[in-house]
């Protein structure tokens, strides 16, 4: 299967900001009615067949993201005037009446929440083929459309965009019979209008967010952290948002922002976070007892980190959520952090770990020192308190058997300059990972430990890279694991005078007792993204 790499480019965050800003920052916009403006603003072009449903539009569903975009599209391309309260109204409104139901996004969510340097595996590899050749696979999977209308989207790209059936992958093969025939019924089979979890989750009721949550989760370069969020409620789907996340390392940083929430679970936030504007792409559980995401820095989606929140008002049911350190040395002797809801009990680490002492006590957090026995193997194990219990948290190991970088396939792409494209930096982490049972590295039963400290370093990845001085040209790492990319070209002081890209070789040092351990991952710095839509 072909695999596409998915890199960041830093253009206009026509999605997140646009939605953000018109349907988060405005919140005047609220009495307005989405329906309405469809029926006055798009009818004028799209046949109503019923009160909710118009031709073309009713015979698709997509996220928040994808309706921004057509909406967008609509604008530009056939001049649908809309101030950004009526913009944001009618992305509510279809959001919420075609959109998709949680299932239907959950494998490919690192599109919306745009995860950094995804190498995709299509799942339809005639799909992939025809169709990721230009863009993400996820661009099409966060679609439900019916066979005709991914047939006339066809019909459109080929209008649009006239060379798509002699570019990559096109000159060989009848581009459009395969494309409007086999792979349009493809599209309507997969990824097909109707289906029952959209119907089950229109007859659901939404969830209300508002309530007191427990928050755990990772920033690449910083570290885990765990923290508190109060969020109310401000109107329909609409909320404040108050948040304080203190790091493993110390650090602490707080939150404060406005929420809304499309399709009963889609969550978008703005926030100011440590001074920063950040954006969150989260998906509210069915219950309404769970977040889920990935929130990034508004400017630099590069940056970011990951989430999971539950609910800690009363009566709900007890969990550990995370442990810190998350890894532990057999015959250490540490203080342990215990993070979840409910905590009320004993304390049982398993076979090998003592608890010594409990220095912190609370339903939200335990403090204990505890000592791992020497002889304990290399394992994930569960942690409990009571009744609440972690699956997999704990990571017991000997010795790091080997070390990955991740991203694998990391890219930066260079910008600034006074150029309208700031740079685009990659986050590096170096993964520590155990022998499993069988005792062999790189099998099917290894262990991952985690992120662990690192000294970092670059050099030429291949000849040609070392002949254009790739190192001294294409940027910088910090000892963070964030590659900065130099300014972009053309530059007078290289071969050729061409700009500052290269090919570069990563290099993660991890000090393991009196071993080092090394790993290595190409890194790729190329040019500007000039266009860069909300689902790439």
């Amino acid at each position: 299967m072909k695999k596409k790499h998915m890199a960041r480019g830093t253009g206009a965050l026509v999605l997140v900001t646009g939605l953000a800003i018109s349907a988060i920052g405005n919140p005047a916009h609220a009495a307005l009615s989405g329906q309405a403006l469809v029926n006055s603003k798009c009818a004028t072009c799209h046949e109503a067949k019923t009160d909710q449903h118009w031709t073309r539009i009713g015979e698709s569903r997509r996220t928040p993201e994808g309706w921004d975009m057509t909406v967008a599209r609509m604008t530009f391309a056939h001049g649908v005037k809309l101030s950004s309260e009526e913009r944001g109204a009618v992305v509510k409104y279809l959001a919420d009446t075609y959109g998709l139901a949680p299932d239907e996004t959950a494998d490919h969510r690192y599109i919306i929440e745009r995860t950094p340097s995804v190498v995709e595996h299509p799942e339809s590899k005639p799909i992939g083929d025809t169709c990721a050749r230009c863009h993400s696979y996820g661009r099409i999977a966060v679609q439900r459309r019916t066979e005709d209308d991914w047939r006339k989207l066809v019909h459109f790209h080929v209008g649009q965009f006239p060379a798509i059936e002699i570019q990559a992958g096109g000159r060989d093969r009848n581009w459009f019979e395969i494309a409007t025939g086999d792979v349009a019924k493809e599209l309507g089979k997969v990824y097909g209008y109707d289906t029952a979890s959209w119907k089950q989750w229109q007859a659901q009721k939404h969830a209300d967010a508002s309530g007191v949550w427990r928050l755990v989760g990772n920033r690449p370069g910083v570290g885990a952290y765990e923290g508190k969020a109060t969020i109310a409620r401000t109107g329909d789907d609409r909320y404040s948002v108050a948040m304080v996340m203190r790091y493993e390392n110390g650090s602490e940083e707080s939150a404060k922002g406005s929420a809304i929430v499309y399709t009963g679970h889609e969550w978008r936030a703005t926030l100011k976070q440590g001074g920063r504007d950040i954006h969150q792409v989260f998906s509210l559980g069915a219950n309404g007892a769970e977040l889920n995401g990935r929130w990034f820095e508004a400017n630099n989606d590069a940056v970011g980190g990951t989430m999971r929140a539950v609910r800690a008002d009363k009566g709900v049911p007890a969990s550990v959520l995370s442990v810190q350190p998350a890894m532990v040395r057999a015959g250490m002797r540490t203080t342990l952090a215990i993070n979840g809801v409910g905590l009320n009990g004993e304390v049982n680490l398993g076979r090998g770990v003592k608890v010594i002492k409990l220095v912190e006590q609370s339903a939200e957090r335990i403090v204990a020192e505890v000592e791992v026995a020497k002889d304990v193997a290399s394992s994930s194990r569960d942690v409990q308190v009571g009744r609440a219990s972690g699956a997999g948290l704990l990571k017991l190991y000997k010795q790091i058997d080997y070390v990955k970088v991740l991203p694998q396939h990391p890219m930066a792409r260079v910008g600034g300059n006074g150029g309208s494209q700031p740079k685009v930096p990659a986050q590096l982490e170096a993964i520590a990972w155990a022998a499993g049972p069988d005792g062999k590295p790189g099998t099917a039963d290894d262990i991952r430990l985690g992120a662990v400290p690192a000294a970092w370093s670059v050099d030429n990845l291949n000849k040609m890279a070392a002949e254009m001085q790739d190192t001294k040209f294409a940027g910088r790492i910090e000892q963070t694991g964030l590659f900065v990319p130099n300014g972009a070209g053309p530059n007078a002081e290289r071969k050729y005078k061409t700009n500052n890209a290269g090919e570069l070789k990563v290099t993660a040092t991890v000090k393991d007792g009196s071993r080092m351990v090394k790993a290595s991952a190409p890194l790729i710095v190329t040019v500007q993204r000039f266009n860069d839509p909300p689902i790439r």
